[in-house]
């Protein structure tokens, strides 16, 4: 996931893990198919929904004298005509007991529907997972029954806005977020949804433990399918989980760039189509650039050394990454938010190991203090248990992570690399005796990593480079790098590496070059295990894999 990571090779659609590549991909186009009529008769289902819907929403407005406090809101009154004081809007998320017998105009989606008799109805509104009653009662200077009759016949998920005054009930608001109502006068539709959805928000918002749950009471729930979701990804973002999801994500990647810059680096912006593999190996993205061959480039790691050369001294990026094996896992995708750290050494490649411990050990606390509501709606459709961490961060040698498995009686290459099943035993074991789920692995073997890794002075087997896990799955690669041209050159050519492709980089070295390390961060990983999550495509607001290159 990392952008320097061993195995940084890309997921797939399907949530089993392992499968044969041609069955999957036959599999696929059978499902594509079969999902494309299934898309094409909701269609039209929802278009002739959709015409019934509209016409008996039609009313006769000589026949109600309020006819002008509610109805669909015409499009020449939506194509900004006038400048709009913001001010006089209320947030769902503000509305409080302080707000009592005042008027509000609030907008939001109308997330439930429910008549009660014909003077009556709740409609439930929510803004950025904020919900809110608003109560639809007949009221002889506001309300009239056809009032009520079309609020009632609104589709959910419609874009509403609605101007009421607000009270406070005696009881507590088992179903909205917000322990105050609305008492609408008025009520406009924005934007109207189909009457038929895909899938309903509440459906996608449900737990396995409430499923299961049921299931045991001998009630069947609509559980939804991670290709489903990802099929109607709009829908499904809209769920109280996914919205807390990519705010806690917005606040790693906050927390990344304003820690380093405090730190004095420099963010740059590298170009993503190269001439050649920026990390060796076949996982790359080919292409044609004006009839020259190209990529994707796989990481910002050659130029973001280059901007080391060119003096900056420390840099860092957050950019996409892309990555073209065909590995089906839960970790692994085609394209990744990359978040990478460039910066010279003076003496050791500790210098950098120091950075990423006091980095996330800020991210991590940030998270907690200032992510505390976002936590608790992700745990609550996916429970999981809070990170535990050091407040300075635990280190061990690769030796000294292959003795805690070979005493565990697990037998491992002292000169190879960990696999999943490996890393994840040897994240039990750390936890097990030092109370830590995320540490440092560090002094790798050499051959297990990337041609620019600077070997260990004292034995060349081993290199100044490092590994980090999270609940024990790797979340970063790093090291010190060769800065040493003609060095440089045979450890490209023995990793099967085309110099020539990769020519301006190494001639960036010629010029006089200070010892460096960095290392690379996937984003989603880190948000996936921090969240407790059990695939990355629940931290990929649009995931690309080997079978998904939409919507």
């Amino acid at each position: 996931m990392s952008s320097e990571s061993k195995d940084a090779s890309v997921p797939s659609q399907s949530e089993q893990l392992g499968h044969d590549d041609e069955e999957s991909k036959s599999v696929s186009k059978k499902a594509a198919k079969k999902e494309a009529a299934k898309q094409e008769k909701l269609r039209r289902r929802q278009e002739a929904a959709l015409a019934s819907a509209t016409s008996a929403l039609s009313v006769d407005s000589g026949e109600d004298p309020l006819a002008a406090n509610y109805g669909d809101v015409p499009l020449l009154e939506l194509q900004s005509k006038t400048a709009a004081d913001i001010n006089v809007w209320t947030k769902v998320e503000a509305l409080n007991n302080a707000l009592e017998k005042k008027s509000v105009l609030i907008r939001g989606r109308a997330q439930t529907i429910r008549a009660v008799g014909k003077k009556m109805a709740f409609i439930v509104i929510r803004e950025n997972g904020f919900t809110a009653q608003c109560v639809v009662q007949v009221h002889p200077d506001h309300v009239s029954p056809q009032m009520v009759k079309y609020a009632t016949a609104l589709s959910r998920e419609s874009i509403v806005d609605i101007e009421g005054v607000v009270s406070v009930p005696d009881t507590a608001i088992k179903g909205a977020s917000q322990q105050v109502e609305v008492q609408v006068r008025k009520i406009y539709c924005v934007s109207r949804a189909v009457p038929t959805l895909p899938i309903n928000i509440e459906d996608a918002a449900r737990s396995e433990i409430e499923i299961e749950k049921a299931l045991q009471a001998g009630e069947q729930l609509v559980r939804v399918n991670q290709d489903t979701r990802l099929n109607y990804r709009v829908l499904d973002i809209r769920t109280p989980a996914n919205q807390a999801i990519f705010r806690i994500q917005s606040q790693v990647g906050n927390v990344f760039r304003q820690f380093l810059l405090s730190e004095g680096f420099v963010e740059i912006h590298t170009p993503k189509l190269i001439a050649g593999s920026s990390e060796g190996g076949a996982a790359v993205f080919r292409l044609d650039y004006k009839g020259q061959a190209a990529c994707l480039a796989q990481s910002p790691q050659l130029h973001k050394q280059m901007a080391i050369c060119g003096d900056f001294g420390r840099v860092f990026e957050v950019g996409p990454v892309f990555r073209a094996e065909d590995s089906f896992t839960h970790r692994h995708l085609c394209e990744f938010t990359g978040l990478d750290v460039e910066m010279e050494i003076k003496k050791h490649y500790f210098e950098v190991m120091d950075i990423v411990d006091r980095l996330f050990v800020a991210m991590f606390d940030s998270l907690n203090k200032n992510c505390e509501k976002d936590l608790e709606a992700v745990g609550r459709q996916y429970p999981f248990e809070p990170l535990k961490y050091l407040r300075k961060t635990l280190r061990l040698t690769y030796e000294e992570g292959i003795q805690m498995l070979k005493d565990a009686g697990v037998e491992i290459d002292p000169l190879g690399d960990l696999n999943t099943e490996s890393e994840r035993k040897l994240g039990q074991l750390v936890l097990e005796k030092y109370g830590t789920e995320f540490y440092i692995l560090h002094r790798y073997p050499l051959a297990v990593r990337p041609f620019y890794t600077m070997p260990c002075y004292d034995n060349p087997a081993y290199s100044n480079s490092f590994d980090v896990f999270i609940r024990g799955e790797e979340i970063i690669s790093g090291a010190q790098r060769v800065h040493v041209p003609e060095f440089l050159e045979k450890r490209a050519e023995a990793c099967g590496i085309d110099v020539k492709t990769i020519s301006t980089y190494i001639d960036s070295f010629r010029y006089g070059a200070p010892p460096h390390g960095g290392f690379g961060v996937g984003l989603e990983r880190v948000v996936m295990l921090f969240c407790g999550l059990n695939n990355i495509r629940k931290t990929s607001l649009y995931p690309r894999d080997p079978l998904r290159i939409a919507p």
